[in-house]
C-alpha cells in the first residue's frame, strides 16, 4: 500500500486536548502534531513522567501491529533501533474510540537538516550506523519497509540515528505494507515489493541520493535504473560512494553487513577520491614561475591540513565501528 493516507477527522486532535486511558488511566495533554502516517497521527504530549510521542489511530489491528514491532525492537537492542514503548490504551474523544500508544519522545534533527548544518563529513558515518541497525532488524526477521529521511532522526551528542514511524515494518517474505515511491524499488523497476534485506538496502541507496538531491525527482523514460545511475554519476557529493550505491540499487547485497563493510571502506577512502576531470581550455599565456611556486607551497599546506582532518575522521569512524560490533 502506497504511503498516502487520507486523514480521518477523528485523528485531528486540537492543541490542549486531554486523553485519559480507558484501562490504565494514564493522562496525556496534546502539545502539537509531530506528523502523520498511513495508520494515524503522532503528537507531542505531556504526561506525568514527562514528554512523550503519542500515536493515535482508529484501526485497532494496525495499532496492535505497530506495538508488536516496538516490542520486538526492545528485544533486539534496547532503545537503539526505535523509540521505547511506554503505554498502550484506548481513549474516547468526541464519542469516538481511539486506540493509541505512547512512546519515548526523541528530540533531535531530521537527517538532511542535520547534514546541512553539520557538514557532509557526517554523511557516511550516519549511513554506516543505519546499516548496522538494519542488520540487527533483519536478523530477527523484519524489514523496515517504508525507510526514508522522514522516518529518521539524528539525536545526540554523540550523533546517532534513531527510527521514528514503524508502521511500514513487515515480516520478511511478506508483501511490503507501506512504501513511499521515491524510495521504493518497485516504483523504479528494480525489484519486487517483497520484504527482504535488499528492499531496505535499495531504500538506503535512495536516501543517499536524496541527500545529494533534496528536491527529489520523478521517474522518466523506460529505463529508470539508467536515470538513477546518471544522477549518481553527475554528483560529486556521491562520487566516493558510487560503487556502493549502484550495487544496492541493483540488489547485489544480500545482507546489510555486506553493504556496511564496503561503505566503511568507501568512507575511509573518500579523502583520496578525485572527481572526474572536466575539459578546460588551455591558457593562452603561461603563468610566471614565481606564481607557480607560491601556488605549490599553498597547495602543499592545504594538502597537509586535508590529510590531517581525514585521519581524525577515519579514527572516529573506526571508533564507531568498534562500538557497534
Amino acid at each position: 500500500m502506497k504511503n498516502s493516507y487520507s486523514e480521518n477527522p477523528a485523528y485531528k486532535l486540537a492543541v490542549g486536548t486531554r486523553l485519559i486511558g480507558k484501562w490504565h488511566q494514564n493522562r496525556y495533554k496534546v502539545i502539537r502534531s509531530l506528523g502523520s502516517g498511513a495508520t494515524g497521527k503522532v503528537y507531542l504530549a505531556e504526561s506525568v513522567s514527562g514528554l512523550v510521542a503519542l500515536k493515535v489511530g482508529i484501526d485497532n489491528m494496525a495499532i496492535t501491529s505497530e506495538v508488536n514491532v516496538l516490542k520486538h525492537f526492545s528485544k533486539v537492542q534496547g532503545q537503539t533501533l526505535g523509540p521505547s514503548l511506554l503505554d498502550v490504551d484506548d481513549a474516547v474523544i468526541n464519542g469516538v474510540n481511539l486506540p493509541f500508544y505512547a512512546m519515548e519522545y526523541l528530540d533531535g534533527s531530521e537527517l538532511m537538516d542535520y547534514l546541512s548544518k553539520r557538514g557532509s563529513e557526517w554523511f557516511g558515518i550516519l549511513m554506516i550506523q543505519l546499516l548496522g541497525d538494519l542488520e540487527k532488524l533483519h536478523q530477527v526477521g523484519w524489514a523496515f519497509g517504508d525507510l526514508k529521511p522522514d522516518n529518521l532522526l539524528v539525536v545526540g551528542p554523540p550523533a546517532r540515528i534513531r527510527w521514528l514511524d514503524v508502521g511500514g515494518t513487515t515480516l520478511l517474505g511478506r508483501s511490503i505494507k507501506e512504501y513511499t515511491e521515491f524510495y521504493d524499488r518497485g516504483y523504479w523497476g528494480c525489484g519486487t515489493r517483497v520484504a527482504e534485506p535488499s528492499y531496505d538496502l535499495f531504500a538506503v541507496a535512495m536516501i543517499m541520493i536524496n541527500c545529494a538531491y533534496p528536491k527529489r525527482f520523478d521517474k522518466k523514460g523506460e529505463k529508470p535504473f539508467n536515470q538513477l545511475r546518471q544522477v549518481v554519476d553527475e554528483s560529486n557529493y556521491l562520487g566516493p560512494y558510487r560503487s556502493v550505491i549502484l550495487k544496492a540499487l541493483q540488489g547485489k547485497y544480500a545482507y546489510a553487513t555486506e553493504m556496511r563493510k564496503e561503505l566503511v571502506h568507501a568512507v575511509s577512502s573518500a579523502s583520496s577520491y578525485t572527481a572526474p576531470k572536466t575539459r578546460v581550455k588551455p591558457q593562452t599565456k603561461p603563468k610566471a614561475k614565481h606564481t607557480k611556486r607560491k601556488k605549490k607551497k599553498k597547495s602543499s599546506y592545504f594538502v597537509e591540513i586535508f590529510l590531517f582532518c581525514s585521519f581524525i575522521l577515519l579514527a572516529y569512524i573506526l571508533y564507531l565501528f568498534g562500538q557497534m560490533m
